[in-house]
């Protein structure tokens, strides 16, 4: 065999050095694609959302309310750690500090964990003045479980004495029986302080229950909510606002599907008054806070830094539909099924002669997510479309629209080089609506009946203000300043990113237009 010399050996230690260290990167980063809950190489293809609140693997659906404490709002959500499987949900934790970041803490509620079922929907509230006796400040969750016996839903107490991690249940008797309903589900607690007593809110079919506690375990029927042509309702809501003018109405929401009566399948809401037993609506028809095919489950919740916590509310919602509940790529590729919208600011509008409106706009919070901004400036479109140059999968985009004649206007938004996919949000001055329309791009509807939302559009002065959230596989648009809400799920290609906007029969001028692209919320 013939000797290779000094410089030979150099050249294979080289050699050697150069494959041990790429074997190293490649196991850096699988470890962090692991880490990122994909169980994926960072570089392959990921669906999962930049900045929205996604479950780091399998499944999530209805979120529970937050609740702010010691500096941290709390947050459960349902979770199925056998997806796609089945064998029912149980509770899982996550805590944040700004509605943005959110740190995992695992399952708090296990299921079955008791003899009854696995745990579905319901509500947690800090027991302040120890009414349950479980101890000031014990954790206290009403939870819906089909019931050992009948199969029945009933409702059950968990309580926490460790600040929300981990939870017992109080017995396996439920604190409030089914009255003999088929639906009887999402229990919702809310501290009623003008009459110093727990209120429940129970979703039974076509009408909210209410019921009384003043020790969250023995509970009383008092009243009923009627409601017509919305399907099954599910999670209840109620609390109380004030407008800027210092009128103060009670809202009473639920989950709802309008799409019978050409309404959407979203969050339905009414303003009236709460007389410590019942619900007196304002007006006969609900009213929506959002638009689009994917704002379900929703729930409110107070701001837990706010002095005063009738000014404003929070808001978030579970970003999927039933109909195509199953159908993502996420599951492929990042093994999980399960976002939420972004937390909304709430706040209540109007008076007694135009009725009340929630409004609602994106957390100030995602300001801190701001990696570079791309200040447009003005663009004027004379019937016909006009790109822009600059690209983006995750970002805010912000413009103020102004017109004299057209038919349709808008914005095309996660645009292939080709022309041929993307997202439209725009609205139709001439028609009087507004859209989101994801029938040009990939997206959850398989069977085609949900592909463009429309909302009701009457500008007032030939001008309107957009705020357009783009991520990973979400569109939510906020026009006149939160007044008309759509969220929808779209699943663009990884290099579809063109944005440019569009005018159909007129013009218009796309005035003080600014893209913020936003960074990765992963702690």
């Amino acid at each position: 065999m013939k000797s290779i010399g000094k410089k030979g050996i150099w050249v294979l230690v080289a050699i050697l050095i150069l494959v041990i260290g790429g074997v190293v990167l490649w196991v850096n980063a699988k470890e962090d694609g692991e880490k990122r809950g994909t169980g994926k190489d960072r570089n392959e293809v990921s669906y999962r959302s930049s900045y929205h609140f996604t479950t780091p693997d399998k499944w999530k659906n209805d979120p529970q309310k937050p609740i702010y404490y010691k500096g941290e709002y709390h947050y459960y959500y349902l979770y199925n750690k056998d997806y796609p499987d089945g064998n029912g949900t149980e509770w899982r934790h996550a805590v944040s500090k700004d509605l943005v970041h959110w740190k995992d803490e695992g399952v708090a509620i296990p299921k079955y964990t008791n003899d009854n079922g696995d745990p579905w929907s319901g509500s947690v509230v800090i027991d302040r003045e120890n009414k349950a006796g479980f101890g000031k400040d014990a954790f206290i969750a009403i939870v819906t479980q089909p019931s050992k016996e009948t199969g029945a839903q009933e409702q059950y107490l968990w309580y926490s004495t460790d600040g929300g991690k981990t939870f017992k249940n109080h017995s396996e008797a439920p604190v409030l029986e089914n009255p003999g309903v088929e639906d009887f589900r999402d229990p919702k607690v809310v501290w009623d302080d003008e009459r110093d007593k727990w209120v429940m809110l129970m979703a039974e079919g076509e009408k909210v229950g209410f019921y009384e506690s003043e020790n969250l375990k023995d509970w009383s029927f008092t009243g009923d909510f009627q409601t017509n042509d919305l399907g099954v309702l599910e999670c209840p809501d109620l609390f109380r606002m004030r407008t800027e003018d210092g009128t103060e109405k009670w809202v009473l929401g639920v989950s709802a599907n309008g799409e019978s009566v050409g309404k959407p399948n979203t969050y339905a809401y009414w303003s009236g008054e709460f007389n410590g037993d019942t619900f007196e609506a304002d007006e006969e028809e609900p009213k929506w806070l959002d638009y689009g095919f994917d704002w379900y489950g929703a729930v409110t919740f107070e701001d837990g830094e706010a002095e005063d916590k009738l000014e404003k509310r929070y808001a978030l919602a579970w970003m999927n539909k039933w109909s195509y509940a199953n159908n993502t790529p996420t599951i492929e590729h990042d093994d999980f099924n399960g976002t939420d919208s972004i937390v909304r600011e709430i706040r209540l509008e109007g008076d007694d002669e135009e009725g009340y409106t929630l409004v609602s706009n994106p957390v100030p919070a995602l300001d801190d997510l701001v990696t570079s901004t791309d200040e447009v400036g003005d663009v004027t479109v004379e019937d016909g479309r006009e790109s822009l140059d600059v690209l983006g999968d995750t970002y805010r985009l912000e413009a103020d629209i102004s017109w004299e004649e057209a038919e349709r206007i808008g914005m095309r938004l996660r645009e292939s080089e080709d022309d041929e996919r993307h997202v439209d949000v725009g609205f139709s001055p001439r028609d009087g609506y507004s859209f989101v329309n994801r029938s040009k791009t990939d997206h959850p509807d398989e069977e085609g009946d949900f592909l463009e939302s429309k909302a009701p559009f009457k500008p007032f002065d030939q001008s309107v203000h957009m705020t357009i959230l783009v991520d990973k596989t979400s569109v939510e648009l906020f026009m006149d300043n939160g007044r008309t809400v759509h969220t929808n799920l779209v699943f663009p290609r990884p290099n579809d990113q063109g944005i440019s906007f569009f005018v159909e029969g007129g013009s218009a001028t796309f005035e003080n237009v600014k893209i913020d692209h936003l960074g990765e919320t992963e702690e």
